[in-house]
């Protein structure tokens, strides 16, 4: 679809929508851009022209620049209305971008809608309640299955306190017995073997005689006697 038969629709004539619009300006575009570059083309083509013939052929060179002028007053026209589309299929896509955000929207909300249709706020309510009462339902559940069972006959405390503290007392006896034996191992006589004491008294060495005056008397005479 080009520019001309976007806006050359007839009356009463279904307007296209946004995504064809934007099309059809996309298409306009790359249609004016390649009219835009042939003439740049034609552009370089005639000032080469011009001063070919500058010097040589003055009224070649004349057409020449009068040629170039045409052509560079039609690139300035394409300018402008590229810079029109542009702006114009600019504003296109944002409308376009707009109106899916609302679908989008318009459609969340219908859906929305449609499910709080389908609720009853009591009935919510009450089945919250329910939810509330099955989970103390559950802990009370799991409470009383953490608890200890006491199998057999309950017993009395106050005899099972008397005989706790009967045992305590023995326990402390033979500890004390256990710790006085250990003392008297320690603090008992030497068991290491003592030297025998001997049985006769010991033999007094006779001291040596003292000759006197009159032992010597005594050997002179026996002396001479013989």
């Amino acid at each position: 679809m080009s520019f001309l038969k976007l806006f050359s629709g007839k009356k009463g004539e279904k307007p296209p929508t946004t995504g064809e619009a934007i099309q059809s300006l996309r298409e306009t575009e790359e249609m004016l851009e390649k009219k835009q570059k042939y003439l740049e083309s034609k552009v370089e083509a005639e000032q080469a022209m011009a001063r070919k013939h500058a010097k040589t052929n003055k009224r070649l060179a004349l057409q020449a620049l009068k040629k170039k002028k045409r052509y560079e007053r039609q690139l300035q026209q394409i300018d402008g209305t590229l810079t029109t589309i542009e702006s114009q299929r600019e504003a296109l896509e944002g409308a376009n971008t707009n109106t899916a955000v609302l679908t989008t929207m318009g459609s969340a909300a219908k859906a929305l809608k449609k499910a709080h249709a389908d609720m009853d706020v009591d009935q919510v309510h009450d089945m919250m309640d329910d939810i509330a009462e099955q989970q103390d339902v559950a802990r009370e559940i799991s409470d009383a299955i953490s608890n200890p069972v006491a199998f057999g006959h309950d017993f009395d405390e106050d005899e099972l306190e008397a005989e706790l503290n009967e045992l305590e007392s023995e326990l402390e006896e033979q500890e004390q017995e256990d710790l006085d034996r250990e003392l008297l191992k320690v603090s008992g006589p030497n068991t290491e073997k003592l030297p025998e004491v001997p049985a006769a008294e010991p033999a007094v060495l006779a001291k040596p005689k003292v000759k006197s005056k009159e032992d010597d008397e005594l050997a002179e005479l026996a002396a001479w006697a013989s």
